[in-house]
């Protein structure tokens, strides 16, 4: 965590819970910024930004959120503040081209949130009354559905959505109507059969082989799966799987998005290290058996294991 002193303030200027920014500190440098992105897309500004539109820039949008997250996963407040200044970035640039194409705004995109923000708590700016996380979920839903007309109580999700996330929100709509395990334990079941299912189209009747996972064996190389319609199907069966696992973690309260980027970093840390230890002996993976590689990413382990017991004591 960074030090407010040495990010310039004093410890007296620091902010407390539930206080906004100095509007006489806040107003002149987001009027500043404002100017600048508005340069950027004027006749004399940058030939780059000026041929951006809504649709051009999208992808820059995911992309700067997903460096956000890192940025937080890494505990970096410098990286947080440059990423989160990336993404008013392009929240800004978005409501610039719309207001050049005449379409919206800042101002209106700022005065919309800010509407939704006080009727979707009505606990908060109102008269009803929350105690509890879940009162508070009743009220954001029930302000919500009186803002939008629905045909569908899955209407809303964004089909763009990584769809492991899509299929947590999905399952809570249904969820939220009673369309729902009674039993989160229940999951499992459900879990067994799919894996069953995928083995029926895997492995001949459906036994999956008795393989212990160790690297001392022989390499068995793997076939593509060539006819059409069993790709299909095998693709339907391990979908039904993701979409269990992703019930499960939606029922546990964890975010399944998360837990595989963790996942994903866990493993990109050790593989790394094998890369790293080989390169000490002036080696390549490829100078390296399978099983020296496994060797040096069950050491990585360990010793993130070590390191993590000692930052716990």
């Amino acid at each position: 965590m960074s030090d407010p002193v040495e990010n310039g303030h004093s410890a007296e200027s620091v902010p407390t819970p539930g206080r906004p920014p100095d509007p006489a500190r806040m107003g002149p440098v987001f009027k500043k910024f404002c100017e600048v992105v508005a340069r950027l897309r004027s006749p004399d500004g940058c030939p780059w930004d000026r041929v951006q539109t809504l649709e051009t820039i999208k992808p820059y949008t995911l992309e700067e959120t997903y460096e956000l997250l890192e940025a937080i996963d890494a505990g970096d407040d410098g990286a947080i503040v440059e990423e989160l200044g990336d993404l008013l970035l392009q929240v800004v640039l978005d409501a610039q081209i719309g207001a050049d194409e005449g379409r919206f705004d800042l101002v209106e995109v700022v005065e919309r949130i800010t509407e939704k923000m006080i009727h979707r708590h009505p606990h908060v700016f109102g008269t009803a009354v929350a105690n509890t996380v879940d009162d508070v979920a009743q009220h954001w839903h029930a302000a919500k559905n009186q803002e939008k007309t629905r045909d569908s109580t899955l209407d809303g999700i964004p089909a763009a959505l990584p769809q492991l996330a899509r299929a947590v929100k999905l399952a809570k709509k249904a969820a939220r109507v009673g369309y729902d395990f009674p039993d989160r334990a229940m999951l499992f079941d459900k879990l067994r059969e799919e894996v069953a299912e995928l083995a029926a189209e895997l492995f001949v009747g459906g036994a999956i082989p008795q393989v212990a996972a160790k690297v001392e064996a022989e390499i068995i190389p793997d076939l593509a799966i060539d006819d059409p319609a069993r790709h299909a199907r095998v693709e339907d069966e391990l979908g039904d799987i993701l979409f269990v696992i992703a019930n499960i973690a939606r029922r546990w309260k964890i975010n399944p998005e998360e837990a595989l980027r963790r996942s994903n970093a866990k493993f990109e840390r050790r593989f790394r290290y094998i890369e790293e230890q080989l390169a000490s002996q002036n080696r390549t993976l490829a100078d390296a058996t399978l099983i020296e590689m496994e060797e040096l990413y069950q050491q990585g382990k360990r010793l993130e294991a070590a390191s993590k017991g000692r930052q716990s004591t």
